[in-house]
């Protein structure tokens, strides 16, 4: 065990994995509960796979390790970056499906909802952050 890890709280560095372990048995149980085990039993065999593969990547891979210790500012940084890009990317997803929708005669959902939770979730980060910062 390298010093950072020793100085990395237990629950950070296993947050990764832990939510990919927690979204492969939410899998589970929705294909148990929607009749379909196989869905279930693939999603989360790839949820424990990725799991496994981010700790032991975390062994080799710079990004991987600063991704599970978060005492890398800069890799902080890249991580941002990166979950902006994402959620821009499926913002305009979702707004471009929304027009399509509404073009093919439809009432835009659920595009409209995920848009409008989009927008409610950064009004209510921006305030938030605005007053903590």
């Amino acid at each position: 065990m390298s010093t950072r890890e020793k100085t990395t709280p237990v629950m950070i560095r296993w947050a990764v994995p832990g939510v990919a372990v927690i979204a492969g048995l939410a899998y589970l149980v929705a294909g148990v509960m929607g009749d379909d085990l196989t869905f279930g039993l693939v999603g989360l065999g790839v949820m424990l796979a990725v799991a496994l593969v981010f700790v032991a990547a975390s062994g080799w891979s710079e990004t991987a390790a600063g991704l599970r210790d978060r005492t890398d500012e800069r890799i902080n940084q890249i991580d941002q970056s990166a979950s902006l890009a994402a959620g821009m990317t499926v913002l305009l997803a979702v707004l471009a499906m929304f027009v399509v929708e509404i073009a093919q005669g439809e009432d835009g959902s659920p595009y409209y909802q995920l848009g409008a939770l989009g927008g409610v979730t950064y009004l209510v980060t921006l305030v938030w952050l605005r007053f903590r910062r």
